[in-house]
């Protein structure tokens, strides 16, 4: 089998600026050094001017003139690993070039613009949009949760509704954390602590502790929830996978009028007990097709965390375990 001819590629980036190329490359030329060693090429430089070469050169390309692009404000480590990420990642159709697509994919909180890396995820936030429920089902690092918390944000933000319902079934995940102390809140807050993070990250620390005491944002664990109708809300229930049937079914139908749902889970990572069929896999089949609901699908390669955990996850699924 003949092994096709390296491809090189050559760039130069403008205008021209001193700091924004010494951002851009890092110290030591780190950053330069984190491009070839992700995708296997070599970049050389000179001043403005970089020769690209290898299989995934045009790659290459794309991440350097994004990250220039974006250079202003300096780069790190971790903008760099995105762009690599989402280089790899297929284009959303139609977006970012057409302008009138672009708002599908981007959304706009008090701290800036979040958007969508990738066509899932890009989906994924059209789905939200367009859907009453949206489910939101891949391995952990996907994003399903930042992004559905900066939708509810961005929707309280733009008065499409008048509260954030986070909600989470409290299952250990394997071990035995015993008695909580506290209120219910307080209680629940060790598992909603991803969607906390999100929101003091987009409205801020102080903000997020006004709108809780004022019941705007509500914290509530799926037990509670039983008997309630839930009205211009944004409700998002996390880690689905460790909801039974019954309990996926009966918050499903806590949804009143105004009202958008979002459920995110790792049907890989359920921490039910083996007996019970999880809630979440058995939702794919029941709903799937239904008029208002949608279902995006993240693999191991929408990983967005750090590159180890796309490597974890890709080997977990290699190996077959059934977890």
């Amino acid at each position: 089998m003949s092994v096709p001819a390296p491809t090189a590629r050559e760039l130069s980036l403008e205008p021209a600026d001193n700091e924004r190329l010494a951002a851009l490359c890092g110290p030591l030329d780190d950053h330069l050094r984190q491009v070839e060693n992700r995708l296997g090429v070599s970049v050389h430089r000179r001043g403005s001017l970089f020769q690209v070469s290898g299989a995934r050169a045009d790659d290459a390309v794309k991440v350097l003139r994004q990250l220039y692009g974006r250079s202003v404000g300096g780069v790190t480590p971790e903008d760099v690993h995105l762009a690599i990420q989402e280089a790899g990642m297929p284009a959303p159709a139609g977006v970012p070039d057409a302008p009138g697509r672009a708002d599908e994919v981007q959304v706009q909180t008090a701290r800036g613009t979040i958007r969508g890396r990738g066509a899932n995820q890009a989906g994924y936030l059209a789905a939200i949009r367009q859907a009453d429920l949206t489910f939101g089902i891949g391995p952990a690092g996907t994003g399903k949760t930042y992004l559905a918390v900066a939708c509810a944000v961005e929707a309280l933000q733009a008065d499409r509704v008048r509260r954030i319902v986070l909600v989470r079934p409290a299952v250990e995940a394997g071990e035995r954390l015993g008695f909580l102390p506290g209120d219910l809140t307080q209680k629940v807050d060790p598992y909603l602590r991803p969607m906390y993070d999100a929101l003091y990250e987009m409205i801020g620390f102080d903000k997020v502790s006004r709108l809780i005491e004022r019941n705007v944002i509500e914290v509530a664990p799926l037990a509670f929830m039983r008997g309630r109708t839930l009205n211009d809300a944004f409700i998002i229930l996390d880690e689905a996978q460790n909801t039974t049937i019954e309990q996926m079914k009966m918050f499903l139908t806590r949804i009143g009028f105004g009202s958008k749902a979002v459920v995110t889970g790792d049907v890989t990572q359920t921490d039910l007990p083996s007996s019970r069929v999880s809630g979440l896999r058995h939702v794919i089949d029941v709903l799937r097709g239904v008029n208002g609901v949608a279902f995006t699908m993240f693999t191991s390669h929408d990983v967005v965390r750090h590159p180890l955990v796309q490597r974890i996850v890709q080997a977990y699924e290699r190996a077959g375990d059934g977890l």
